[in-house]
Parts: structure tokens; sequence; C-alpha cells
């Protein structure tokens, strides 16, 4: 099966061999300035501030919705 759009071939030839091959596609500029902006914030000691600033973020928002949703379950009437 080979898909037109995206550049992927995807090959069995039996039920232990499995091939996928990617074939470049040629991007935009906007495309690779995104690329560049995402390789800049992904990695290294930039990246790795992102990843620990995005948990922490993402345990707050967390922590806040149950803590509201606590307080509405288990309010006396």
């Amino acid at each position: 099966m080979q898909l037109q759009d995206s550049g992927v071939q995807y090959s069995r030839w039996d039920s232990s061999h499995d091939e996928v091959s990617m074939a470049s596609v040629p991007s935009t500029q906007k495309a690779s300035s995104w690329e560049g902006l995402s390789r800049k914030l992904c990695s290294g000691k930039l990246g790795i501030a992102m990843k620990v600033l995005g948990g922490l973020a993402l345990f707050w928002a967390i922590f806040t919705l149950g803590y509201v949703t606590g307080y509405f379950v288990h309010k006396c009437k």
C-alpha cells in the first residue's frame, strides 16, 4: 500500500518482516522556520527548562481542577 500524499510506503512481506520507508517531501520556508523554532525550544538546556515549566503548569492546572471539583462535590448543604 502506498500513500501518494504523504510519501510513506508500507510493505508487509510476511508476519515477521514489516517495512516502512519514508520519502522526504520538500518543505516551504514557513515550515522550516517552524522546524527551527521547534528545534530551539525542544532541545538542549532551553528544551529541558520548557519541559519542566510545562510539567509544572500541567500539574497545577490538574491540581486546581481537582480542588475545585472536590470542593463542589463534597460541599455540605
